[in-house]
Protein backbone atom coordinates (compact mmCIF):
# COMPACT_ATOMS: atom_id res chain seq x y z
CA UNK A 1 0.00 0.00 0.00
CA UNK A 2 1.38 3.42 -0.91
CA UNK A 3 1.88 5.99 1.80
CA UNK A 4 -0.42 8.98 1.40
CA UNK A 5 1.20 12.32 0.81
CA UNK A 6 1.57 14.66 3.81
CA UNK A 7 1.05 18.38 3.24
CA UNK A 8 1.32 21.30 5.67
CA UNK A 9 -1.82 23.36 6.32
CA UNK A 10 -0.27 26.19 4.32
CA UNK A 11 -0.32 23.96 1.20
CA UNK A 12 -4.03 23.06 1.42
CA UNK A 13 -5.84 24.77 -1.50
CA UNK A 14 -8.71 27.07 -0.56
CA UNK A 15 -11.11 24.89 -2.58
CA UNK A 16 -9.83 21.57 -1.16
CA UNK A 17 -12.33 18.91 -0.08
CA UNK A 18 -11.57 18.54 3.64
CA UNK A 19 -12.50 15.36 5.48
CA UNK A 20 -12.42 15.84 9.28
CA UNK A 21 -12.12 12.50 11.10
CA UNK A 22 -12.26 13.87 14.68
CA UNK A 23 -14.94 13.06 17.25
CA UNK A 24 -18.21 15.04 17.44
CA UNK A 25 -17.14 17.19 20.43
CA UNK A 26 -13.92 18.18 18.64
CA UNK A 27 -15.84 19.07 15.46
CA UNK A 28 -18.37 21.16 17.39
CA UNK A 29 -15.58 23.20 19.08
CA UNK A 30 -14.05 24.24 15.76
CA UNK A 31 -13.66 23.04 12.18
CA UNK A 32 -13.02 24.15 8.63
CA UNK A 33 -16.18 25.61 7.13
CA UNK A 34 -17.54 23.33 4.41
CA UNK A 35 -15.56 20.30 5.61
CA UNK A 36 -17.15 16.85 5.68
CA UNK A 37 -17.25 15.34 9.18
CA UNK A 38 -16.94 11.57 9.47
CA UNK A 39 -15.35 10.34 12.74
CA UNK A 40 -12.56 7.84 12.08
CA UNK A 41 -14.45 4.87 13.55
CA UNK A 42 -17.44 5.58 11.25
CA UNK A 43 -15.40 5.87 8.06
CA UNK A 44 -15.84 2.29 6.76
CA UNK A 45 -19.63 2.43 7.21
CA UNK A 46 -19.92 5.89 5.62
CA UNK A 47 -17.51 5.43 2.71
CA UNK A 48 -20.37 5.87 0.20
CA UNK A 49 -20.59 9.55 1.27
CA UNK A 50 -17.21 10.19 -0.36
CA UNK A 51 -16.59 10.75 -4.06
CA UNK A 52 -13.82 8.41 -5.27
CA UNK A 53 -12.97 10.95 -8.01
CA UNK A 54 -12.38 13.77 -5.51
CA UNK A 55 -9.02 14.41 -3.84
CA UNK A 56 -9.52 14.43 -0.07
CA UNK A 57 -7.46 16.43 2.42
CA UNK A 58 -7.86 14.49 5.68
CA UNK A 59 -7.53 16.31 9.00
CA UNK A 60 -7.75 15.45 12.72
CA UNK A 61 -6.37 17.23 15.81
CA UNK A 62 -2.65 16.66 15.26
CA UNK A 63 -2.22 14.33 12.25
CA UNK A 64 -2.27 10.78 13.68
CA UNK A 65 -5.86 9.74 13.03
CA UNK A 66 -5.91 11.53 9.68
CA UNK A 67 -2.76 9.63 8.65
CA UNK A 68 -4.49 6.31 9.41
CA UNK A 69 -7.66 7.46 7.62
CA UNK A 70 -5.69 8.61 4.55
CA UNK A 71 -3.83 5.27 4.40
CA UNK A 72 -7.11 3.37 4.66
CA UNK A 73 -8.76 5.55 1.99
CA UNK A 74 -5.79 5.13 -0.36
CA UNK A 75 -6.02 1.36 0.14
CA UNK A 76 -9.68 1.51 -0.88
CA UNK A 77 -9.08 3.38 -4.13
CA UNK A 78 -9.50 6.97 -2.95
CA UNK A 79 -7.00 9.80 -3.32
CA UNK A 80 -6.25 11.12 0.15
CA UNK A 81 -3.69 13.56 1.49
CA UNK A 82 -2.86 13.84 5.19
CA UNK A 83 -2.83 17.40 6.55
CA UNK A 84 0.29 17.49 8.76
CA UNK A 85 -0.22 18.99 12.19
CA UNK A 86 -4.00 18.77 11.86
CA UNK A 87 -6.41 21.35 13.21
CA UNK A 88 -3.85 22.49 15.79
CA UNK A 89 -1.58 23.66 12.97
CA UNK A 90 -4.62 25.05 11.11
CA UNK A 91 -5.50 27.24 14.11
CA UNK A 92 -1.87 28.33 14.60
CA UNK A 93 -1.66 29.32 10.93
CA UNK A 94 -4.66 31.59 11.42
CA UNK A 95 -6.72 29.79 8.79
CA UNK A 96 -10.50 30.33 9.01
CA UNK A 97 -12.60 28.12 11.26
CA UNK A 98 -16.18 27.95 12.49
CA UNK A 99 -17.74 26.37 15.57
CA UNK A 100 -21.12 24.81 16.35
CA UNK A 101 -21.14 26.15 19.93
CA UNK A 102 -21.63 29.88 19.37
CA UNK A 103 -18.19 30.42 20.91
CA UNK A 104 -14.92 31.36 19.25
CA UNK A 105 -13.73 28.31 17.26
CA UNK A 106 -10.98 26.36 18.99
CA UNK A 107 -9.22 23.00 18.81
CA UNK A 108 -9.75 20.52 21.66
Amino acid sequence: MSEPQNVPVTAVPSDARILDVREDYEWEAGHVEGALHIPLDQLPARLAELDPDEDLHVVCRSGGRSQRAAEWLEGNGYTAVNVSGGMGAWLEAGKPMVSETGSEPTVL
